[in-house]
């Protein structure tokens, strides 16, 4: 996956992307065009381990941000369908972008996957922080207290990346009753370390792993400021447990991600957006809603120019300016006619070819990813959608009602009376609130539904039935080539 770099980016160890792979350690660090740094001159003092954190987060907005994991969960849920070529032979024309064609068609191949590129990148991520974990002791000119706070981010990132990799080729925690199905490779040591060969984890085992790794952290969080720029775009104590809860519900255990969940409402001091700010914050284009909890700042060269962000995907400037992405009619008839967050579509009609004459057709572009938005990793509303399907699990249906009219009454929308068919409910609103946040198909997979895409869909293959094993993706061959331990997914 491209991802973009500026002159203070750190990013050490490509070594093609892989920590096992068969291939010599060059121990070095790219820090500007043409300069190499070896890892121990680097990492050896306060300055150079915060630019080496500073460059992981670049690299994690970078790999978030890029097209084929920024619409993956929305695209293949049905969220989301393609707009019409504007330009050339081809205007009006609407077909299936290139770097996501076979993942949406439910045909990617372990020989050229889609998302080989997302599958090294993670990796790659994951051996840096290794890096900065195994070198931040020895720091002599940083406090215990920063060291704590270098190692904590660290942590919760290697967390985030391993659980993010485990969405996309491990099938969810409860696809077998004792999750012992294949979850992921999971790396607790840099390649420094020496070459090895690891077979995937359990499904059980993975998540055991990723939990360790996020309350590790959260013992060594302090309020101690470290990076530069806004707080919002690094981890911290609260983002850490949003994203403990949201593992813990992947998990289902419910009992954990109520109480996570419930600490980070009460405890976080970040409060819900009003009805009445709704919609503007979401049309900011350059700062976050104010319920984020994390959002990863896009990348700006020193002239302030943005490298890139989200609205090159689903953005709309005018006619013949606009991204690939709209929201299905699937998703927009889901929201009652006085629910404020129907203001979030941008209906914009967009010549297309129909029966292959020109037609004017209505498309609905998200309001969320104008201007230049980050990439939007955890928030508050979440965290109240994960307390309910919690209380549900819990058989605490009357809470899960009250949690779910927390949102709907911030929206404008009719508060639930009862809490017949609760469950329905609550997955229609995480659609509703998260859409275009990448939830939806690891919500469809998690609650074992089905797929189904109407509106818009132009693959051959539509929908997926539960349980199959296209609920994941390949693990890309020449991975598999370099490593005879690892055992690929079923079906490719």
């Amino acid at each position: 996956m491209k991802y973009f770099k500026n002159n203070i980016r750190a990013h050490f160890l490509m070594l093609f992307a892989m920590p096992f792979l068969l291939q010599s350690c060059s121990d070095f660090l790219e820090q500007e065009p043409g300069t190499k740094t070896s890892i121990t001159e680097q990492l050896k003092d306060k300055k150079g381990v915060l630019t080496a954190l500073n460059g992981v987060y670049q690299n994690l907005e970078g790999d978030l941000r890029g097209e084929r994991f920024a619409v993956y969960a929305d695209v293949q849920g049905g969220n989301i369908k393609f707009t019409p070529s504007y330009t050339g032979a081809s205007k009006g024309q609407i077909s299936i972008p290139t770097n996501i064609k076979d993942v949406y068609s439910f045909d990617d191949k372990a020989l050229a996957s889609n998302f080989s590129s997302f599958y090294s990148d993670g990796y790659d991520i994951i051996n840096q922080v290794n890096l900065i974990l195994e070198y931040t002791d020895a720091v002599s000119d940083a406090t215990d207290a920063e060291k704590n706070q270098i190692k904590a981010q660290a942590l919760t990132i290697r967390a985030y990346v391993h659980f993010l990799l485990s969405e996309i080729y491990s099938q969810n925690y409860g696809y077998t009753n004792d999750a012992s199905h294949l979850g992921i490779v999971y790396n607790l040591k840099s390649i420094s370390q020496g070459l090895t060969y690891p077979a995937r984890e359990t499904a059980a085992n993975t998540y055991s792993l990723i939990i360790n790794d996020i309350k590790a952290s959260l013992d060594l969080y302090s309020n101690t400021t470290l990076n530069a720029g806004p707080a919002y775009s690094y981890f911290n104590s609260n983002s850490a447990k949003a994203l403990l809860a949201r593992v813990y519900l992947s998990k289902k255990d419910y009992k954990n991600a109520y109480d996570t969940a419930n600490d980070v409402i009460a405890n976080s001091g970040v409060s819900l957006v009003s009805s009445a700010n709704y919609i503007s914050q979401w049309e900011q284009p350059d700062l976050p809603i104010s319920e984020i909890l994390l959002e990863l700042s896009v990348t700006k060269s020193s002239d302030g120019t943005v490298n890139g962000s989200l609205s090159s995907y689903f953005g709309y400037i005018f006619d013949t300016n606009y991204g690939n992405y709209a929201a299905s009619q699937d998703l927009v008839d889901l929201y009652e006619t006085g629910d404020i967050r129907k203001q979030l579509f941008l209906e914009k009609p967009l010549s297309t070819l129909v029966n292959l004459q020109p037609v004017n057709k209505n498309y609905y572009f998200t309001k969320k990813f104008q201007g230049n938005p980050g990439y939007v990793a955890f928030r508050l509303s979440e965290q109240y959608l994960i307390r309910a399907e919690a209380s549900i699990g819990l058989n605490n249906p009357e809470q899960a009602k009250t949690d779910i009219n927390i949102i709907r009454a911030r929206s404008n929308a009719a508060v639930l009376t009862n809490t017949n068919n609760i469950t329905e409910a609550l997955f229609l609103e995480r659609r509703k609130e998260l859409c275009f946040e990448g939830h939806l198909f690891f919500d469809i997979a998690r609650n074992k539904k089905d797929v189904s895409r109407n509106d818009g869909c132009i693959s051959l293959s539509c929908g997926l039935t539960y349980p199959s094993p296209k609920y994941v993706l390949p693990i890309p061959q020449s991975t598999l080539n370099l490593n005879s331990n690892l055992k690929q997914n079923e079906s490719y």
